[in-house]
């Protein structure tokens, strides 16, 4: 049955503050694990919990983390994560690129010594919410992706989110993988013992399959964003590379090609790239909100190919799925609901989803 969100947001926080997180930082991760799951984007809320606790207990995951600054400009910094989960260093480091952006009109913050961070589309709305552009994008723990005419992982789903800012309190919110799906809705699909659509993965010999344990554990891969040589993967591959060099070669953390990616001593060290541009730098601030505006209300204005199926810009379908889950509650599966429940046994959490 689905919760209220409320309800759902307690839980996480209940759990994220018996594994000894701070109350600032339990209740910044779970406001952005709700988040996500309150907008539909299932791959990142609530069904990451089984995957930070494996990094709890194994010691890679600092619960007490607390980001720092430890270079600075009026246009930039650099941001030390602590080797914590990610959510907390990167809505810090987003927040301080939208400081700095009001007062020197655009700034970029990068973050390292960090681990999985949610939902990219979380903090470019951030910036969108303060009349800005905002940008984002974040290296990926699991190597589970090979460059096209490959055979071997090399990339994660490294994901990128642009967002800007609208008249009608409705942001343009791209937010996506350079995979043709994020390795999340893979892991959904396994958690419930159901296929992959095709096109999702291959397995080890580069061949087609709907089996979602092949990338996780068979050998296979994900596919870049195009699916195959013939579809232009070279996109997906390149705009992963791009991620990789905004989010690790910037930041100065692991690159995801190094052997001793998520193996140093302590954390994870992913990197992320986080961007904020005033658009008053070029012009009026509402003139640009308000074309904005009209260019999504133009898109949608498209004549559809199934009157039943308007056609949508990149944000619509989490506004949509937002205004739902608020009116009907959040749906979680029962495969998953039975590990969230496992875990918060094991570390003495308050059980709030029956």
């Amino acid at each position: 049955m689905p919760a209220p969100y409320d309800k759902h947001r307690a839980q996480l926080k209940a759990i994220l503050l018996a594994w000894g997180m701070p109350e600032e930082n339990a209740e910044a991760t779970a406001d952005i694990l709700s988040w996500a799951d309150l907008h539909g984007v299932d791959s990142h809320g609530i069904s990451m919990l089984p995957g930070y606790d494996r990094l709890r207990r194994n010691g890679r995951a600092n619960m007490e983390a607390r980001p720092r600054i430890i270079k600075e400009t009026p246009v930039s910094a650099l941001v030390d994560g602590d080797g914590g989960l990610g959510h907390v260093p990167a809505r810090f480091a987003m927040r301080v690129a939208i400081d700095k952006a009001k007062q020197s009109g655009m700034a970029i913050a990068a973050v390292r010594n960090s681990a999985h961070f949610g939902a990219t589309g979380y903090y470019t709305l951030m910036a969108a919410k303060e009349g800005l552009i905002g940008m984002a994008c974040t290296s990926a723990s699991s190597i589970q992706v090979a460059p096209t005419f490959g055979k071997e992982a090399k990339l994660g789903t490294d994901p990128w989110s642009f967002a800007a800012p609208t008249a009608d309190d409705r942001p343009f919110l791209l937010d996506m993988a350079t995979t043709t799906v994020a390795a999340g809705r893979i892991r959904n699909k396994a958690n419930e013992g159901l296929s992959c659509p095709p096109g999702w993965v291959l397995n080890k010999e580069g061949l087609p399959s709907t089996d979602p344990l092949e990338a996780r554990e068979k050998g296979g891969f994900l596919t870049s964003l195009g699916g195959s040589p013939e579809n232009s993967s070279y996109k997906g591959y390149g705009l992963a590379v791009m991620v990789n060099i905004l989010g690790s070669c910037l930041s100065g953390a692991t690159l995801i090609t190094d052997p001793m990616h998520t193996k140093k001593p302590h954390g994870n060290d992913i990197g992320h790239c986080l961007i904020a541009i005033d658009p008053g730098l070029f012009r009026d601030r509402e003139e640009f909100a308000a074309d904005v505006t009209r260019l999504c209300s133009d898109l949608r204005a498209t004549k559809p190919v199934d009157p039943t199926q308007p056609v949508m810009v990149a944000g619509d379908p989490q506004w949509n799925n937002a205004a739902k889950r608020m009116r009907e509650g959040i749906p979680v599966g029962a495969g998953l609901l039975n590990q969230i429940r496992q875990i918060a046994q094991a570390c003495a959490a308050p059980w709030l989803l029956d």
